[in-house]
């Protein structure tokens, strides 16, 4: 490096007066301050001492000193040949500047609802509430996971590269969003994919894009629900995130039970005013809805006065038979919310969904969609659109769902044959999860703790329960397990259980 090296350090520190005697003293308080108040964050890089003067205004002899001072205090690293970093320190408490802790924020400053156990746990879906890459996991049989290692990554990146050359030729004025509901090509693309794939008609100007299944729920939930006056009964057991969803916006949500022909009817709370399920694939335990129940849920609704949230989260990935109308299809009464996603065809990490709501809604469906981030990222949005468009969607669905399926027989024909009298596969159409219950309800609580430790994430039935559980059982994802990854964690499974169960 050249003598004209600069370095950009924007922590703002007050520099010792020329020749002062505790210019070490006052740059290592200041410093070791900054990284207990969080300013220096942890791996974040200072600079090195021959950039002393620039930067603190001491001597390359006086940084050096400080920072050993701040190494013998571990509140610095130094990775040879690569720098000096700020310290990662676990269980840091909020501090003032004269080194006192300052107590949390006090509780009622913030909505109690955010702070329930059970919203906590809901949200915390996916992770469990704690870093799952920091953790020693061996199979994760986790639901609603895709297998990335799949995608066609490559052909994909072709295309948003292609799309931002598109973007970055047309005038200032072109470069923004297409419209309030999404992407107009996007739009287009899914209504062809629904058309097609779902049975589901409908224009594009009826569809808005969202940013994945879940902000279709809130924006569903901001414009149907009166706070503290409007019942929605959910699945039970459900998605979880969905009805957090409803209850945020102060709905009172009440649980209905499914049974082998999916939510149960003549369950429904007459008061409900909206009513959220998986018809295709119930999810988690996996069975369709009848075509009977589909015919009650819609009489139900226009007696009733009610809207159904219709959620077709993998509808793609029938295996067997011929599908079912989608709830929308039937729909003559214009009262369903149909809401589909990218996450399980695609990628979850695009964050693309889109919901089609009765039009009396959509103008609705759109300001709440505007008013939570006015679109999502057009770059992306195009790059999905040309995908779709060119037949990468279609070929990439017709391949998973022969890797799904034969994931699915391998666990089944395992299941039957290792764990006959423990656990029970729940019949169904679809290949992404599979339901088991216990046959002598045995708590399998213990045992997917038990699992966890041993670096299996398995989730119990309970966990997607609103009310109290009936049943116990076990949800096994197969988005990321292969038939290795299968074996791995059944032999786990199968070593765990006769621990816990043979005492």
């Amino acid at each position: 490096m050249g003598a004209a090296e600069t370095v950009v350090f924007e922590l703002q520190i007050e520099r010792p007066a020329p020749g002062a005697r505790d210019a070490a003293k006052s740059l290592h308080q200041q410093l070791r301050q900054a990284i207990i108040d969080g300013r220096l964050a942890a791996g974040a890089r200072l600079p090195p001492t021959r950039l002393s003067l620039q930067c603190f205004g001491v001597s390359r002899n006086t940084l050096a000193e400080v920072y050993e001072r701040l190494l013998d205090e571990e509140m610095i690293t130094t990775r040879r040949g690569a720098g000096t970093y700020v310290a990662a320190r676990r269980g840091r408490s909020p501090t003032r500047h004269d080194g006192r802790e300052t107590p949390p924020p006090a509780s009622r400053q913030l909505n109690p609802f955010w702070l329930s156990e059970d919203v906590r746990s809901a949200m915390g879906f996916w992770d469990d509430l704690t870093d799952i890459a920091a953790r020693r996991t061996v199979v994760d049989f986790r639901p609603a996971q895709v297998d990335s290692r799949e995608f066609p990554h490559a052909t994909f990146r072709r295309l948003m590269a292609q799309q931002l050359r598109a973007l970055d030729r047309r005038p200032p004025s072109a470069r923004g969003p297409s419209g309030n509901q999404g992407n107009r090509g996007l739009r287009a693309a899914i209504a062809h994919h629904i058309a097609l794939t779902r049975a589901v008609a409908c224009a594009s100007d009826e569809i808005v894009v969202t940013a994945g299944a879940q902000q279709a729920f809130d924006l569903l939930a901001r414009v149907l629900v009166i706070p503290g006056s409007t019942v929605v009964a959910v699945e039970d057991p459900g998605y979880p995130p969905m009805r957090v969803a409803f209850a945020a916006a102060g709905a009172s949500v009440v649980p209905v039970p499914i049974d082998e022909e999916g939510l149960r009817v003549d369950a429904i709370p007459r008061d409900a005013r909206v009513v959220c399920l998986c018809p295709s694939h119930q999810f988690p335990i996996g069975v369709t809805m009848s075509a009977r129940r589909r015919a009650e849920l819609l009489a139900f609704a226009r007696s009733t006065g009610a809207v159904v949230v219709e959620d077709d989260y993998d509808g793609e990935f029938r295996l067997e038979g011929s599908p079912l109308p989608a709830l929308r299809t039937l729909d003559a009464a214009d009262v369903v919310c149909y809401v589909g996603t990218f996450s399980k065809c695609m990628l979850p990490s695009l964050r693309l969904g889109f919901v089609i709501p009765p039009a009396w809604m959509l103008d609705a469906a759109t300001a709440a969609k505007n008013c939570a981030d006015w679109h999502c990222p057009t770059a992306t949005q195009l790059g999905v659109a040309a995908f779709m468009q060119e037949g990468h969607l279609a070929r990439h669905i017709r391949r998973m769902r022969g890797i799904y399926a034969a994931r699915k027989q391998h666990l089944w024909r395992s299941l039957e044959a290792d764990f006959a009298g423990l656990l029970t596969p729940v019949p169904s159409s679809y290949g992404m999860h599979v339901c088991a219950l216990t046959t002598n309800g045995l708590d399998v609580e213990p045992l997917c703790a038990h699992l966890r430790a041993d670096g299996v994430e398995l989730h119990s039935l309970s966990r997607y329960h609103l009310g109290t559980p009936t049943r116990a059982g076990l949800v096994f994802g197969l988005g990321t397990s292969d038939e290795a990854a299968i074996n791995r964690g059944l032999r786990l499974l199968r070593k765990a259980a006769n621990g816990l169960f043979s005492r």
